[in-house]
């Protein structure tokens, strides 16, 4: 009889115990909120403001490649999502031959920050044509409308 009644207390459970899933899936959220706003793409900079059309969006396009002149003065090469770092202009020149070698209608667009000196944008310029880049865009920022607060 004792081997009966221990039997009848150990049923198998059909249940699962979802309370560690929740626990993984909290944690995840939580990482995925502290890391979403680092992977924001670039460097900042302050772009000056100058009436422009935006360009249209073809999404058939390649992504274009951006070069970015900081308020210092230093190049940034935008390519893929890996961390920002400073490049020398020897080392922009031959990436982006390399880059314009690979796709010939790539295209490259400039960002220079509002108080970086002119001639470091002009430098970008000439490096970027000298790389192989025959159509170079500046990125501005819309003026800001007449009836929104500065």
């Amino acid at each position: 009889m004792a081997y009966s009644s221990a039997r009848r207390k150990r049923r198998p459970m059909s249940d699962i115990n979802v309370v560690p899933y929740i626990d993984v899936m909290l944690v995840l959220l939580i990482i995925f909120m502290v890391t979403a706003p680092l992977l924001q793409q670039g460097v900042e900079v302050d772009l000056p403001d100058a009436p422009s059309e935006t360009l249209p969006d073809d999404s058939r396009q390649p992504e274009p490649l951006i070069v970015t002149v900081d308020k210092v003065g230093r190049y940034y090469l935008h390519q893929n999502p890996k961390p920002r770092k400073p490049v020398e202009l020897e080392a922009l020149k031959d990436r982006v031959k390399e880059l314009i070698s690979q796709q010939p209608d790539l295209q490259v667009y400039v960002r220079g920050d509002d108080q970086v000196a002119y001639g470091r944008v002009v430098t970008a310029m000439v490096v970027l044509q000298n790389a192989g880049a025959d159509n170079i865009g500046l990125i501005t920022e819309p003026p800001p409308s007449k009836n929104e607060p500065n």
